[in-house]
């Protein structure tokens, strides 16, 4: 009785939050999905014909493939741009691989916004790309190359997730036994056999959480794509603030929004079966 009563001390809290703030938000959401009329009528109908509206658009199927497609691309490039980095805090850096991973980090201090606002800058008119390109003469006029695209979002969120995907790869790296590695010395293997046989197996739960820890917000993200993709960068998170903000059809972004959560689910079903239960060791 004691166990339990400690364990229902420990988790209530918890389960408490869960419930208020994720489980009876996402319910509510789930009943206006069946709700006919924007939110401004005043009548209560329940019908099916937001789920049916939204299977017969392709346009959002389309969108919502694409964002995947780019959440996927992005969380790839984030992860081979993490782990050399991760790498060499872990076997090159030394004393200083504290303050390498500090200074990695410190940008994450800063208000998310404030950086897009940076990338923004970088990526306009007369910005430090531009400024650079007519230095080199490549090009002969200012001109937002990458502003307002696809490409934009793709280089600010790779920014963005790069030191976070770079963490867990650093702990899984962190752990592995250096005898291991001399141990493959003495086998004769050379150091980049090493690397294939002994270090990256043993970090692949670290690549694991990483991959995921982008790929999942990416799939919902809006702020980045509104601010530095524009019309032509647009992922399928704007379109659910569309329709609740600006068309204030909460029971077809609702619709959306679970769509979304369909396809999340079996992304995090997957995370806790790949990498879940070697990463509970860290």
């Amino acid at each position: 009785m004691e166990k339990r009563s400690r364990l229902a001390l420990l988790i209530g809290p918890p389960g408490l939050y869960l419930l208020i703030l994720f489980l009876l938000p996402l319910g509510i959401m789930a009943v206006f999905s069946f709700r006919a009329g924007t939110i401004g009528d005043a009548q209560y109908v329940f019908t099916l014909e937001n789920y049916q509206e939204f299977l017969a658009k392709e346009s959002f199927h389309r969108l919502l493939w694409i964002s995947a497609r780019l959440a996927f691309v992005i969380s790839l490039i984030s992860v081979i741009l993490a782990y050399p980095l991760a790498y060499y805090l872990t076997f090159r850096a030394g004393p200083r691989r504290i303050l390498l991973l500090t200074l990695l980090i410190v940008p994450t201090w800063t208000s998310y916004l404030l950086r897009i606002f940076a990338w923004r800058l970088i990526l306009g008119s007369s910005g430090l790309l531009n400024t650079f390109l007519l230095w080199l003469g490549i090009i002969d006029k200012a001109n937002p190359i990458l502003l307002y695209s696809r490409n934009a979002v793709v280089i600010t969120l790779i920014y963005v997730w790069v030191p976070f995907v770079a963490l867990p790869i650093f702990a899984a790296l962190e752990r592995i036994d250096p005898s291991l590695l001399e141990a493959a010395a003495d086998l004769g293997c050379r150091p980049w056999e090493a690397f294939l046989r002994v270090t990256l197996p043993l970090s692949l739960p670290g690549v694991t959480a990483g991959f995921f820890f982008a790929l999942i917000p990416t799939l919902g993200e809006y702020v980045t794509p509104l601010l530095v993709g524009g019309g032509q960068g647009a992922m399928y998170g704007n379109l659910i603030q569309d329709q609740f903000v600006r068309a204030l059809n909460w029971p077809m972004g609702s619709v959306m929004s679970l769509a979304m959560l369909v396809l999340v689910i079996p992304l995090l079903f997957l995370f806790t079966r790949v990498g879940a239960s070697d990463l509970m060791e860290f």
